[in-house]
């Protein structure tokens, strides 16, 4: 192993490692299995995956190519046991569809910022050190951070904060962003902090960390468009289950949390109007929940991993294809 790839395995400590592993042996437990490892990062639990399971082939998908280089770089003693795929996951039927596959027996998600890009300071995402206003997942396209301040007006600033922050001062925040830039455009995380210190109250900045905390996620997930790709992601990854086929998700703020509870509960529930004497088969659940509510890192976990201390995880079984009338559309190439 290299430095850099010795590089990338101890800089990620992935979360409930082994509970995902348990979670997913089940449904991997032939020969032949395949597990869809819908955010790669830097090959932490795929990792933990291929050696618990000696049989099981793994495809990971990134849209980061950075993280995709040193995962591929890092499973390359797993040989043809690894697929690496550059792709967003919500393009997750599209991959198994390229590469022949008539279904997989697991999918996870580990869902939000990768430890590479909190630790890579030049890449914006972390509040505590001064960088570009980038932001970006795949930094080889799209808009950035800086994209955002500096174009959308006033309005559209709150929204982003207070929807996807649930910033209660995303109003002050946006107006201190608008004065900002009519005299020079945003360009710097320090600024943007400056900027968030000076529109939050100075009783709430002594509680709940650091007051850029929300903005910063708010500014992720517009730039990545993660929410949306969420939605769009889940119904697809649970399409491409095999039935008996496991999909586990670890989520670390509420808002996504909300849509992987809303999508499993879905499949987990009748379809059926509630007056009818009898069920029809084609509107019984597709899925059964494997975890009561969201399960969340105990305090041997968080001590071996500060970064768990938000998780929620979530986990299902496929019993049954998806009824027709309940299938998400796929979404055009």
């Amino acid at each position: 192993m290299d430095e850099q790839t010795a590089d990338a395995a101890s800089r990620h400590v992935p979360v409930l490692l082994e509970r995902c592993v348990e979670l997913l042996a089940p449904a991997l437990a032939a020969p032949g299995a395949v597990l869809v490892d819908c955010t790669l990062g830097m090959g932490g639990h795929t990792e933990g995956v291929l050696r618990a399971i000696e049989h099981v082939r793994v495809v990971g998908i990134d849209r980061d190519p950075q993280a995709l280089a040193l995962a591929s770089e890092r499973l390359a003693p797993f040989g043809e046991r690894f697929t690496g795929v550059h792709a967003v996951y919500d393009e997750i039927g599209d991959v198994v569809e390229r590469l022949g596959l008539p279904g997989v027996q697991g999918v996870l998600m580990d869902l939000g910022v990768s430890s590479l890009q909190l630790d890579e300071a030049e890449r914006g995402f972390a509040y505590a050190h001064d960088a570009p206003l980038d932001m970006r997942m795949d930094p080889t396209t799209g808009p950035t951070a800086a994209d955002v301040l500096n174009t959308y007006d006033e309005r559209d600033i709150a929204r982003v904060l207070r929807v996807y922050g649930e910033e209660r001062f995303a109003a002050r925040i946006a107006r201190g962003v608008v004065r900002f830039r009519e005299r020079t455009p945003l360009t710097r995380t320090s600024e943007l902090v400056d900027i968030v210190r000076a529109g939050v109250p100075a009783a709430t900045r002594r509680t709940g960390g650091h007051p850029a905390k929300r903005t910063f996620q708010a500014l992720r997930i517009e730039v990545n468009g993660e929410l949306a790709a969420l939605e769009r992601a889940l119904p697809a990854a649970i399409d491409v289950l095999a039935v008996g086929g496991r999909i586990v998700v670890e989520s670390y703020q509420s808002l996504e949390d909300r849509l992987v509870k809303r999508a499993l509960a879905a499949g987990a529930t009748s379809s059926a109007p509630p007056d009818l004497p009898v069920e029809p088969v084609t509107h019984a659940p597709y899925l059964r929940l494997l975890t009561r509510g969201a399960e969340e890192a105990d305090e041997a976990e968080l001590a071996r991993n500060p970064r768990a201390q938000s998780v929620r995880l979530r986990a299902a079984e496929r019993l049954r294809p998806t009824p027709d009338h309940l299938r998400t559309p796929r979404r055009a190439a």
